[in-house]
């Protein structure tokens, strides 16, 4: 995790008896302050606070330095940082500073609206590769003297680069260094504020080097920092004083001057190498290119991509020079490919903050990206910043008029299916592409409630009494026909949700109540779940059957206990039950009455350790269950006790449509989906933060430590593949 990251974290965590006990370590008696050097703030503020470790209050130390203008830090290592020492008013400064910081950026972002890209014609034949830096010691009517064989006042002044070095033109003079050496010069830039020049290459171990003439000195000291692997290119912000650094590892650096050692932001999103970065200065803003052709805008305050733009850059060679050049007072952005050159102009600026307008059908979370996407029955997706409820990117009529009924990731988490009451599933990249079209139902109109994507197939099913299955092999293709599934027909009616359990074992439920378990290798179905016949609480008729909406396997159990007859399924439905399975030996093992029965159908999901199983009803209405031991073993009757209801809230005014829960910044989070048009951001079991897309942004930092309400678990992101 990046170190800049860490005491924003610190901050964040502190409370204000936390802020006074800080600035009573300046104070030695009543009107009688100090200063302090590195060692004893760190020594001091850990013993005294008490919240924080040693690491993260030296690098409060560095930040408040840094703000102090104490210059030159870098230039000597860290002999100089021990030396250097702060009192209570620069450390008070510092945090009133960031605070502005935050709340300015907590209001409403805007992002600009580009034309379509226009090509140039390039004066150049061959790419353009770097930039020289000269330093004039004046400069009247010309920059070099004009020889007196230059008569011509309107020919081009050639100047020899090997003159120049020579000594051979007296107006300018060149310092250099070879800290690079024998990489290439990627960058070059003269940071003003600092009186030095910073410098990028391929070279690990000077990845980035900053060189500066000291007074009386004839050449340049130079100090370097380390990267893996390396710097593509490099921007510097003036105000901000951050250098910002692309490279082959899929992420953008940002990096105080003044601290060699490690980078102070890491932005993460790109899924290709880094090529070019550039700053907004106006804005605080950055812009980053990756190879893949998308253009990424990020927010330097909050460390967050709040605008991607792709699919409309020219094709060209994988290994192409990229350069950009901002030109902000006219929202022009030139691009260079090599010797091609690209001109995006932008016309204005588009808030993003609204939410859906109309009802919401399913919400997921893309851990990859940090996003949240919801998808809604105007047959819109949006995708979310979960850390401050943004809107990032919405693609409007993906199924044209149709509603999108569900939808799902794959193990890349780089796709999303997307499932239309059209009869079509699609598949799409984050770029808003459409990459393939699944014709379902054979051009007829089809009501798809569900989709199981597995490591070789995906399932789909809701308007029929069989699975339709669509085989990866076939995914090469830009239209997909679907496969035959093995099975056969078992369902009695249509089949509505289903759930997988690694290896092979898969669950089907249909509108009549009906479960079944299958081996997905053989595709062959191997039991039916049925209830205790003899019993007349469990019985239903033809004329009122439980309507199967979710099937979710319980995480966390192991083998043994599922063998020796405990639960590893649940299942709920238009009763307002939720019952527990053993699929092994096919046996009702609990149930109990989740929401009343005439509120609908209950919607449910369980989190990634199976300690809380959430419902919903139809009335907006979520509850949290402690599942962590409830029906781990059999007597042979059925339990009809309910299990612990942690939490129960009401955070929307319509029906819940569809649950989420993952891991988000160490914290277990829940995600709700509503016909209120609105996707709502809970902590388990059940605090609610936020509705995506409201105007005042929320903001979820990484804990240091374990959340005591957390759901514990080794896998955090347990994959749902075959």
């Amino acid at each position: 995790m990046a170190a800049r990251m860490e005491v924003t974290l610190l901050e964040s965590r502190m409370s204000m008896e936390d802020y006074k006990k800080l600035q009573g370590l300046f104070i030695v008696s009543p009107g009688v302050s100090r200063s302090l050097s590195r060692s004893e703030f760190i020594r001091l503020a850990a013993s005294s606070v008490g919240r924080g470790s040693e690491e993260e209050y030296g690098l409060l130390f560095d930040s408040v330095v840094v703000s102090q203008g104490q210059r030159g830090l870098f230039f000597h290592g860290d002999a100089v940082k021990q030396e250097a020492r702060i009192d209570s008013g620069g450390l008070c400064s510092f945090l009133q500073q960031e605070l502005s910081e935050k709340l300015k950026h907590s209001r409403v972002k805007r992002v600009p609206c580009w034309k379509p890209p226009r090509s140039l014609t390039c004066p150049h034949r061959d790419p353009v590769q770097k930039v020289s830096a000269l330093y004039f010691t004046s400069a009247q009517m010309y920059l070099f003297e004009r020889r007196s064989r230059w008569t011509d006042s309107d020919s081009a002044l050639i100047i020899q680069w090997d003159d120049v070095v020579k000594g051979k033109h007296h107006c300018c003079s060149i310092v250099q260094h070879q800290a690079h050496k024998p990489a290439w010069v990627r960058k070059v830039l003269y940071l003003d504020s600092l009186e030095a020049f910073v410098s990028c290459s391929t070279r690990p171990q000077s990845s980035i080097a900053i060189g500066w003439e000291e007074k009386g000195g004839k050449s340049l000291q130079v100090t370097t920092f380390f990267t893996e692997r390396g710097v593509w290119d490099l921007d510097y912000h003036r105000e901000l004083k951050l250098i910002a650094t692309a490279g082959a590892d899929h992420r953008v650096l940002l990096w105080n001057p003044y601290v060699t050692s490690q980078p102070s932001y890491l932005l993460s999103g790109h899924v290709a190498p880094v090529a070019a970065v550039c700053f907004l200065q106006k804005k605080k803003h950055l812009l980053s290119y990756s190879r893949d052709k998308v253009l990424c805008l990020w927010d330097v305050s909050s460390q967050l991509c709040i605008h991607r733009l792709g699919g409309v850059f020219p094709a060209t060679r994988e290994d192409a020079r990229t350069l950009l050049l901002l030109i902000e007072e006219r929202q022009l952005l030139l691009l260079t490919f090599n010797s091609l050159l690209v001109l995006l102009e932008s016309t204005k600026e588009e808030t993003r903050a609204s939410g859906h307008k109309h009802p919401v059908t399913c919400v997921l979370y893309n851990s990859l990206f940090r996003h949240v996407i919801s998808s809604d029955t105007g047959s819109s997706v949006i995708c979310w910043l979960a850390d401050t409820g943004q809107k990032v990117k919405q693609i409007h009529r993906c199924h044209g008029n149709a509603e999108i009924s569900t939808m799902a990731l794959d193990g890349t988490q780089t796709r999303l299916f997307t499932a239309g009451n059209d009869g079509e599933v699609k598949v799409w990249d984050f770029n808003g592409r459409c990459l393939h079209r699944m014709n379902v139902a054979l051009g007829k109109a089809a009501a798809i409630s569900h989709m199981l994507l597995l490591r070789t197939s995906l399932l789909v099913m809701g308007w029929q009494r069989m699975l339709t299955v669509f085989r990866r092999h076939s995914f090469s293709k830009s239209h997909v026909d679907p496969s035959e599934w093995k099975g056969g027909v078992h369902h009695r009616a249509e089949v509505l949700c289903a759930a997988f359990q690694p290896p092979q074992t898969l669950v089907t439920g249909s509108r009549d109540g009906e479960i079944i378990v299958w081996n997905n290798d053989t595709e062959k179905a191997l039991r039916k779940l049925q209830l205790p016949a003899k019993h007349e609480e469990f019985k239903q008729t033809e004329h009122s059957p439980d309507t199967i909406a979710t099937v979710t396997f319980l995480p966390g159990r192991t083998s043994a206990q599922i063998a020796n007859g405990g639960a590893n399924l649940a299942s709920s439905g238009s009763s307002g039950l939720v019952r527990l399975w053993n699929t092994v030996h096919g046996r009702l093992l609990g149930q109990f009455t989740a929401h009343e029965a005439q509120l609908g159908s209950v919607v449910m999901t369980v989190s990634p350790c199976g300690k809380f199983l959430v419902t919903a009803d139809r009335a907006g209405a979520i509850k949290t269950w402690d599942m962590e031991h409830y029906c781990l073993e059999s007597d042979g009757g059925v339990v009809t006790e309910s299990p612990e209801l942690v939490h129960s809230f009401r955070p929307h005014k319509d029906g819940v449509t569809h649950l989420h829960t993952s891991f988000h910044a160490d914290r277990l989070i829940l995600l709700s989906a509503s016909s209120d048009c609105r996707v709502a951001l809970s902590y388990l079991p059940g605090e609610t933060i936020g509705f995506f897309g409201q105007e005042e942004q929320w903001s979820i930092m990484r804990p240091a430590c374990v959340h005591p309400q957390r759901d514990t678990c080794n896998d955090r992101h347990p994959d749902n593949t075959a």
